[in-house]
This record gives C-alpha cells, structure tokens and sequence, in this order.
C-alpha cells in the first residue's frame, strides 16, 4: 500500500509518499514560498535531489504540482495517481475535538474548521491541502493527525489557566499543546530502544528545533506540555518568545502603539534567538556567532538552554521522578552544545552526561549519558510523516 503524506503549512507544503510494505520512504520533498513569485518545489526521488522554480499561487496549485511531479518527467515514481492507496495529513489544532487521528468526513472537517479561531495561520491552510486533494481526487480516503490530540490526556489542573472560568466555558482557551505526533513518536520509540515497559516509565520528551516544545510523559500518557492555546508558550524558540509576563505584554502595546495583530507579530516573529541575539534565530548562527565573540549571540544561547533546563526540572516534579530524558527535532538532534547546557546541573536527579558521547552524536539514535547515570539521556530522531502514514494504514485498513 502507498500513502502520500502532507504537511500543508501556511506558505508551504511538505510531502513524502510510502511503501507501507517496510515502511520505506519511495519519494519526499516539499514546495516553499506559496503565493510569491519565487516559489520553487524541492525534492529526493531514485537516489537523487533536485530542485525548480514554478508559479504555485496557492495550495490546489501546489497539490497539482507535486502529483505531477510524482506521476510525470524522469523523476517520477508512480505511473498513475490512483497507485495512491490514501493520504494522511498534518492537523495543526483540533482543539478538544479530536483525541485520536481520524478518517477526514465532511463532519470532521466542519468540526476542525470551528478550531480555526485557535490556530489562525495553520488550521485553514490544512482544510486547503484537504480540499486541494478532494478537488484531484475526490474518491480518496484522507486521514487527519493531530497536533493536539497526544496531549489531551492531560489532566484539567495542568491545562487550565489561572482566568474566570467561564472563557474557557465559552471560548475553550486552555492548554492544548502541539508537537503531539512528535512527541508520541519519540517516547514510545525511547521506551522500545532501551527496552523498557511502558508502564511505570516517565519520560521527558524534548522537542527542539526552529519551534520547540517539551512534553511530560508518564505511563505513555502526556501529564503536561509546555504549549499552551497557541504554540507561543513555553519554551524560547528561534523566533517566538515563549513564557512571558503578560504585563510585559499590555506594558509593550501600550508604549510601542501596537495592536493585537502587531503584539502577535513581536512575540512570534522577532523575539526568541533573533530578538536577543538581534539578527540570528538558527541555533547554529548562534554558535558562530559566539565564535566571534558575540555577547548578545552567548547571552541567547544561555537563555535558551537554561530555559529547556527549567522546564525539565518542574516535569521532573509533575511526575515525581524521571527515567528519560531524550532530545529530537533539529537542534535536539544535531547539536551537542543545546542537550549539554540543558542538562548541565541535573546531577541532582540522577543526570550524568557522558560529554564525548553527546558530542559525536548527531540525528542517530543513541544514549549519550555515563552508563553510571540513573537517568537515561538519549537522542531519537522524530519521525512525524511515519506516525502520520502508520494512523493513516490502521484507519483506512479499518475502514
């Protein structure tokens, strides 16, 4: 069986197409800068990689431009678009909708669209991958995968807010989460490679790359996350603020003369890395630039360590105790530097990095503390398209 995954985000869409045979990856790549003038599509197909610009004015184009490209010229992998046996789709927010993945009915998808309101930028440029699809081929089963669904089981004291209780009542603003098919990825996958039952494990998973999220996960159930109603809270990220007072925020509006709109901007596109570092929001622009001598580039990277640390030591406590810890994602995966500060000081719960471990690991699986720690740490490469194609089998198999 074939299954296309897609990842439609607001001006991009990801894609990759499996043989769920062996679970193996036949083709992937994604399109970039939707609705401009250079957009470009970008791709791995038959043992190469490859790259062109094309006119991709919105979404359906897209959708369009990728089935081409699978179906058509010298990189194609697929003789006929009906050799796709269903396509699993990232969904941002499902609010308290949906707990589980599910099969993409028109009831489904009028239910995810009334979580529009939470997730803005997302949400509707998941329906448009959804009805781009439909539009193509309207007799193909489609699945959606949820961001948020992992983390509904959390508890009501961990996800509510400190505020009347009535606008969560009438608006449903509370925790939620996101990086929910991340997370449940990598712990289920930790637990497999050390060879631990799932019962009893309390795993802190870390999700670190240009977003970033850290998620508190006991007995294979999310007890808490660090997201909350948008994926602004929590961590320090590459362009997002994370945790801030909210009197900073009403004090900033107030001095700077800005709107609803033009706070959102500052929080989520100037601030984290690129606001203190002013200018560098990639993790490795940081490292050169504390290469350099760059005080505000140190400064950053300080910040953002000690602020994964933190969040570590209160999971800890929410679970009373803690087996793993484990880093993915992009900057979790590949550098060194962010797992060491961000474990640099937990010797009291039992953490003993192993430095020349952690410094030759790079995006493989691996444990990377002294065998004498009582706490794991280990590194797991995310594979969110897999869990998305994996939902995607069992449902439409069901079905």
């Amino acid at each position: 069986m074939k299954i296309l995954v897609l990842n439609c985000g607001s001006s991009s869409i990801k894609y990759a197409l499996y043989n769920m045979d062996d679970h193996s990856v036949i083709t992937s790549g994604g399109i970039e800068k939707i609705g401009l003038p250079d957009s470009f599509i970008k791709y791995k197909a038959n043992g190469g990689k490859f790259q062109f610009e094309a006119p991709v004015p919105e979404h359906t184009a897209g959708v369009q431009l990728i089935f081409k490209v699978l179906t058509e010229g010298e990189h194609a992998v697929l003789s006929d678009l009906h050799e796709i046996d269903a396509v699993g789709h990232r969904m941002v927010h499902g609010g308290e909708k949906f707990s589980e993945s599910v099969i993409l009915t028109p009831e489904v998808m009028e239910q995810f669209a009334a979580c529009n309101d939470l997730a803005p930028l997302h949400n509707p440029a998941n329906i448009k991958g959804v009805n781009a699809v439909k539009a193509l081929l309207p007799e193909l089963p489609q699945v959606g995968v949820f961001d948020t669904a992992f983390h509904q089981t959390m508890p009501d004291y961990a996800y509510m807010y400190a505020l009347p209780y009535d606008l969560y009542r009438k608006y449903g603003v509370r925790r939620y989460g996101f990086h929910g098919t991340s997370h449940r990825y990598v712990s289920a996958r930790v637990l497999e490679y050390l060879g631990m039952p799932v019962e009893g494990s309390k795993v802190i998973t870390c999700h670190i790359g240009g977003g970033a999220s850290i998620a508190a996960v006991k007995d294979g159930k999310v007890v808490d996350t660090s997201m909350g109603l948008t994926p602004l809270e929590g961590l320090m990220m590459g362009t997002r603020s994370g945790d801030i007072d909210a009197g900073a925020v009403t004090f900033l509006m107030d001095k700077l003369g800005l709107d609803t709109r033009g706070i959102s901007n500052l929080l989520n596109k100037q601030s984290g890395l690129l606001g203190v570092s002013e200018g560098r929001s990639d993790f490795r622009d940081i490292l050169a630039g504390i290469a350099e001598g760059n005080d505000l580039a140190r400064l950053a990277k300080e910040m953002y360590t000690y602020r994964i640390k933190k969040y570590i030591g209160s999971y800890a406590a929410a679970m009373g105790g803690v087996d793993v810890i484990l880093f993915t994602a992009g900057a979790g995966e590949n550098q060194y530097e962010v797992r060491e500060g961000a474990t640099r000081g937990l010797e009291f719960l039992g953490v003993e990095l192993d430095d020349e471990k952690n410094r030759a690991c790079r995006a493989t699986e691996a444990v990377i503390s002294k065998d004498s720690s009582r706490v794991k740490v280990c590194v797991i490469p995310t594979d969110e398209e897999l869990m998305i194609a994996m939902d995607t089998l069992a449902l439409v198999t069901k079905a």
